[in-house]
């Protein structure tokens, strides 16, 4: 069984600022079935929706910021209804926000209130983790904690597989723990290991230490140190209706754009 594949347009996010047209076309002609929004640069919905259907991808999902959602659940929620996505993710937590602070505690009870709005307005909640969610907290990881207290119907899961894999876990028993509850995958590929630099390299500027770019780096499907096959075959198996690609920035010499051409090459290979 194959899956269809998406990209998370932050991957290509100058290039979509520039030209958000002519991106999504590049990633139609690449392969790609759908997109998962990171912003929508400047258009309306119907606009983004019209866009979609004339290019032909589908628009799966929305990475949307937090503090955005809870301070308008049904306006900033209705915007990815109105285009038609099926999911929206809670893509990111800022520091005070994370396990082990009292605000993390509001985000699990958050999560539950915004499931219930995305499912008023048709949609799915997902939560899309990095590697600071696995944090003990009275033994347990947080991330399990978070999905033992919101109840599956509100808040599912969206694994990044290159995170699982930073924080010393295995993506593919991860997604097996989580059969049932996993529709969108994140597929993630790196070299290196944890280090100071990587959340630099997605874009977020707090980390406060400067580290060489060699420790850590992203990498297009397939040229990284993640087992592809059994990732797949473990997605297939957990119910997940989407793959989608992201490579917060570019290594190897390739721009973004070039960068999600490789995975995309590399997964047709394997036949997704």
């Amino acid at each position: 069984m194959s899956l269809p594949v998406g990209v998370q347009i932050y991957s290509v996010r100058e290039e979509a600022a520039a030209d958000f047209e002519g991106t999504l076309k590049r990633i139609k002609e690449y392969g790609y079935d759908g997109v998962e929004f990171a912003g929508l640069y400047g258009r309306s919905p119907e606009e983004v929706r019209a866009l979609c259907q004339s290019i032909g991808l589908v628009p799966v999902s929305a990475h949307v910021p937090y503090a955005d959602m809870v301070a308008d659940p049904e306006g900033v929620l209705g915007q990815y209804a109105r285009i038609g996505c099926s999911y929206v993710a809670i893509p990111y937590l800022t520091p005070d926000l994370r396990p082990g602070t009292p605000g993390f505690g509001q985000v699990v009870e958050n999560a539950a209130k915004l499931g219930r709005v995305a499912h008023s307005l048709g949609m799915q909640l997902l939560y899309h983790n990095h590697d600071f969610e696995f944090t003990r907290l009275d033994g347990e990881y947080a991330l399990d904690l978070l999905y033992r207290s919101v109840p599956a119907d509100l808040l599912q899961t969206e694994f990044d597989t290159c995170w699982v894999k930073v924080a010393g876990e295995d993506p593919v028993a991860y997604l097996d723990r989580y059969a049932g509850r996993s529709p969108v995958v994140h597929l993630k590929d790196f070299a290196g290991s944890r280090s100071e630099n990587m959340y630099k390299l997605i874009g977020i500027k707090d980390d406060e230490k400067q580290a060489s770019q060699e420790k850590f780096a992203f990498r297009p499907i397939g040229k990284g140190v993640q087992d592809w096959p059994p990732i797949l075959e473990a997605s297939v198996r957990a119910g997940a209706k989407w793959l989608v690609v992201e490579q917060d920035s570019p290594s190897l010499g390739l721009t973004p754009l070039e960068s999600i051409r490789e995975s995309r090459a590399y997964l047709k290979t394997l036949g997704y």
